[in-house]
């Protein structure tokens, strides 16, 4: 029986119906161009294959959770709720708190550039910050320079802000200086997206000559810089090189992405990014469109942290342990690699970057080496152009020494068959 919705015995805006025939469910809209045409994170994708337990994983990129400092975090956090409860608690402005911009300038400026809160935009993450720069000034088939290799979650950004991505030319040390220049000439970017320092996915640093050479590339031909340092301050040994930013050349013409995620904590998300002025207030509007602003009491928190704690002792502390694990890995890979292989010898950082024989293709391999509860992240997907398929990444920073040492064990024998 059908009650019509204008009948005494039901409100008026009722419609109640009888037996019929099942509903079908809606089909998904079209989807967005830019979504089709961008995959999944294939880190993320071997990360959700390798959450048993027992698989020692060196694929994520994961900070070592028994290094967080959870009393210092937790009294910041604290702190916030019973001190300022009704501004940790309340919305806050896009630009980000204050009192955190302030910090935050003066570990920039102490760290050789100068800087000022107003400089400043407080991002849920760094990643957020590259994908609201990507939203400011990219326009589907604009041109955006890369490493080669490149970060993975920047060539999502990029692809998904419809970007012809290209690769410069490199060493061992990161982009050619020359081979820049001419790209800049010949393709007109819009901008260079790298990170100098420890860098994701090989664990380089490009040299401080050469940092000059880019500084000088892009103010010659007028390029900007994006200059993500994630990493940074997570150096074990050798002398700190300044940031491209820091340099005369470069000074307007580059943006500098930070964040607290590997040296204070991920699940916090904060992070930040330094711009001139037109180019931080149009981030700031897409960053109005996307979130409002970035948590306030994760904000106060951080703030609080940095001025109650000394977070340049933690990161030294932090920095030791991952050295001994960096060691650990560096001294049995000769043992768990194919004759022939190379590697890389990072002074910081959470990566290293491993070359097998021509003849290994490591996506190939990796569920064989998966199958002895052991994981890697094969090099082909970090590529913006033709993928060197014999390369992988392996993260050391998350394992024991004896984790580690066992893992390669594991991993010789999956590489072997």
């Amino acid at each position: 029986m059908t009650v019509a919705a204008d009948s005494p015995r039901a409100p008026a805006h009722a419609f109640v119906s009888g037996p019929g025939p099942a509903a079908v469910p809606a089909s998904v809209p079209s989807l967005a161009t830019r979504v089709r045409s961008i995959g999944g994170s294939p880190v993320r994708d071997i990360l959700a294959v390798t959450a048993r337990p027992e698989v020692i994983n060196f694929a994520g990129g994961l900070p070592a959770p028994e290094l967080f400092d959870r009393e210092g975090v937790a009294a910041a956090f604290r702190y916030a709720l019973e001190e300022t409860p009704a501004q940790a608690l309340q919305y806050a402005t896009t630009e980000g708190e204050p009192i955190l911009r302030e910090r935050l300038a003066a570990r920039t400026t102490a760290r050789g550039l100068p800087t000022t809160a107003d400089d400043l935009l407080v991002t849920t993450g760094s990643q957020q910050a590259l994908s609201l720069l990507a939203t400011a000034l990219l326009d589907p088939g604009d041109t955006v320079l890369v490493e080669a290799p490149c970060y993975l979650a920047a060539l999502q950004v990029f692809g998904l802000a419809g970007a012809r991505i290209v690769a410069v030319p490199g060493d061992a040390d990161g982009p050619d200086p020359e081979a820049l220049a001419d790209l800049v000439v010949r393709e007109r970017p819009k901008l260079l997206y790298t990170v100098p320092t420890f860098q994701n996915p090989t664990g380089r640093t490009l040299p401080a000559g050469r940092r000059a050479a880019v500084a000088a590339v892009a103010a010659r031909h007028g390029l900007w810089i994006v200059e993500d340092d994630p990493y940074g301050e997570l150096r074990y040994e050798g002398e700190r090189v300044p940031w491209i930013a820091a340099h005369p050349d470069a000074r307007d013409r580059t943006v500098l992405l930070g964040s607290f995620s590997k040296v204070m904590a991920p699940g916090i998300r904060l992070g930040w990014l330094r711009a001139p002025t037109e180019l931080r207030r149009a981030c700031a509007v897409a960053k109005q469109a996307a979130d409002l602003h970035t948590p306030t009491v994760n904000q106060l928190a951080a703030a609080r942290y940095l001025t109650a704690f000394d977070l340049d002792a933690h990161v030294a502390r932090v920095a030791a342990v991952y050295r001994e694990r960096r060691d650990a890995m560096l001294a049995g890979l000769a043992d768990a690699l194919p004759a022939g292989s190379v590697w890389t010898r990072p002074e910081g950082g959470m990566f290293l970057w491993a070359r097998l024989p021509e003849s290994y293709d490591t996506t190939v391999l990796l569920p064989r080496v998966v199958a002895q509860d052991v994981a890697y992240v094969p090099g082909a997907p970090f590529y913006a152009g033709e993928p060197d398929r014999s390369t992988l990444r392996l993260c050391f920073v998350t394992q024991t020494p004896e984790e580690i040492g066992e893992g390669l064990r594991r991993l010789g024998r999956g590489l072997r068959g």
